[in-house]
């Protein structure tokens, strides 16, 4: 959530944020007109309160007429009190509900508009002219087919659409970019992680899932908990309710995870293989860090991600999200996208956010400074979403009999093999 302080001193700046996201502005001045009421009932039950407690010191020296008059007034102070009480729960409940409402204030250098306007602001490598090379590229899902790797008929007939097994080297090579993910991760100074895949209420609301995003969890009523979309939810979670010391940020972790997306408003959209899915791994970046430091350390998790790209020999560019686009936490997004040659258009594979404070205030994570204590900033970066990866390495590596080239980066982790080669699938 957004510090009231930012509400009341600059309202304007958060009326231009939520008309540049698309959102409700006359949210600004209802949560303004809340926080006025729960200030001055506060102010008032504190009144009624002290009052109250002067009076009661009264009593027990007054006698005849003028106790009978005290006792009288404190039965009404009395009952002032729990009015005043009252109002001020009833404007503090309306306030938070108001505040959780309310997206992130967005970073006055994104791009203003919707999911069109994103800004191109690198272009790296180069795609295949296949044509020059003699032949049609074959998508993901057909080299799949052909390597043994991926079976989507078997993952619909057990699962429904939208499912899938991974299967010989399509299981050995999620788990080769996983472990080499980890490995950059690890090296970098991340602290690797494996997360729980089903959180708590909070965890879920503090993380910003339950605003705009709510219709793409999956939840389970009989418990009441939610599958995770991203291992973000968890880490952003790991330290809730906690205080940092600022001599020990920032603290980096890497994720890895199963996600589970509903891809609510995405009928009929990359129905073909596995591109979108209800169900796959990733390996999440997320650090915790000082407010001051988190633009620094948001270009770091960017160059963590063209790092990894780079690595697997893919050609992508470097996007920054519209303002329209941003989820509710993230007020500055990067995307990078793979070139995905069968499509002829870039797709998203990695991203980073800077969310600043706004899920730490809501998850009440804080860092001290000597006697100052205050709010940290969170930011999180996809190193490895791992279907999507495997798209754009089979499209990208592929040659004209089907097999596909191996990046050096992942031949440790797949015995050293070199090439992916067809298979005579059973």
């Amino acid at each position: 959530m957004i510090d009231l302080r930012l509400l009341r001193e600059d309202p304007d700046r958060v009326r231009a944020s939520q008309r540049a996201r698309g959102e409700d502005v006359a949210i600004v001045d209802a949560l303004l007109s809340a926080d006025e009421r729960r200030r001055s009932s506060s102010a008032r039950f504190d009144a009624l309160r002290a009052e109250q407690k002067t009076l009661g010191k009264r009593i027990p020296r007054a006698s005849g007429e003028e106790k009978a008059e005290l006792l009288a007034k404190a039965g009404e102070l009395a009952a002032a009190v729990k009015a005043a009480d009252a109002e001020q729960d009833e404007a503090a409940e309306e306030t938070q509900r108001l505040l959780l409402q309310l997206g992130n204030v967005v970073h006055p250098d994104a791009p203003v508009g919707g999911e069109e306007d994103f800004a191109v602001l690198e272009t790296v490598g180069t795609p295949r002219d296949f044509a020059a090379e003699g032949f049609a590229p074959r998508d993901h899902l057909e080299l799949g087919e052909l390597l043994g790797a991926i079976d989507t008929e078997r993952g619909a007939k057990v699962s429904g659409s939208r499912f899938y097994y991974l299967t010989g080297v399509g299981a050995l090579l999620e788990l080769a970019l996983v472990g080499a993910a980890m490995a950059q991760a690890a090296a970098a100074g991340f602290t690797p992680v494996l997360t729980p895949a089903l959180v708590k209420p909070r965890a879920m609301e503090g993380t910003g899932f339950l605003g705009q995003a709510a219709e793409d969890v999956y939840h389970l009523g009989k418990d009441d908990l939610y599958l995770v979309g991203t291992s973000e939810v968890p880490l952003a979670a790991y330290h809730m309710d906690e205080i940092l010391e600022a001599d020990e940020l920032p603290r980096r972790y890497a994720g890895f995870s199963s996600c589970f997306r509903r891809e609510a408003g995405s009928y009929g959209k990359d129905t073909r293989g596995i591109f979108r899915v209800h169900q796959f791994d990733k390996v999440e970046m997320f650090v915790y860090t000082s407010p001051e430091d988190a633009e620094t350390e948001h270009q770091r998790l960017l160059e963590w991600e063209r790092q990894w790209l780079t690595s697997l020999e893919l050609p992508f560019r470097v996007v920054e999200l519209a303002t329209g686009d941003l989820g509710a936490s993230a007020a500055r997004k990067f995307d990078c996208e793979a070139w995905i040659p069968t499509q002829g258009r870039y797709r998203e594979l990695t991203s980073t956010s800077n969310t600043t404070e706004f899920q730490a205030r809501r998850l009440s994570i804080r860092m001290r400074e000597g006697k100052r204590v205050r709010p940290l900033a969170t930011l999180n970066g996809t190193l490895c979403a791992v279907t999507r990866t495997i798209v754009a390495l089979l499209e990208n590596h592929q040659q004209a009999d089907g097999s596909v080239r191996v990046p050096e980066v992942l031949r440790p982790h797949l015995g050293g093999r070199e090439v992916l080669e067809p298979v005579t699938r059973r």
